[in-house]
């Protein structure tokens, strides 16, 4: 029977037990209480999606906008060469090849 613990000690172990399981939920509701619900984290999940969804709407919109600027430039060097240039050298490319033929 030497071998078996006392009453006292076996008291002394379950206390010893039992403060270690305070300490342990203690520490437990210390992080349960920095935890968010799942009420306020659903409607936080909702936003942020939200917001992405109108970012992405935004980002598009400016790639359309690009896409339109792109397409105005080029627009308009098509305008350029067409009124400008080609009527420019058919006005010029007749006299230099008038003054370029008189000489010979």
């Amino acid at each position: 029977m030497a071998d078996e613990p006392s009453n006292g000690e076996l008291w002394r172990l379950i206390e010893a037990m039992r403060g270690d399981f305070r300490d342990d939920m203690g520490q437990i509701n210390g992080r349960l209480d920095r935890l968010v619900s799942a009420d306020v984290y659903a409607v936080e999940k909702a936003a942020m999606a939200k917001d992405i969804a109108d970012l992405v709407k935004v980002v598009e919109g400016m790639q359309q906008q690009r896409q339109t600027d792109a397409d105005r430039v080029t627009q308009t060097r098509r305008w350029l060469f067409a009124s400008v240039i080609i009527p420019f050298l058919g006005l010029v490319l007749p006299v230099v090849l008038f003054m370029a033929g008189g000489k010979s």
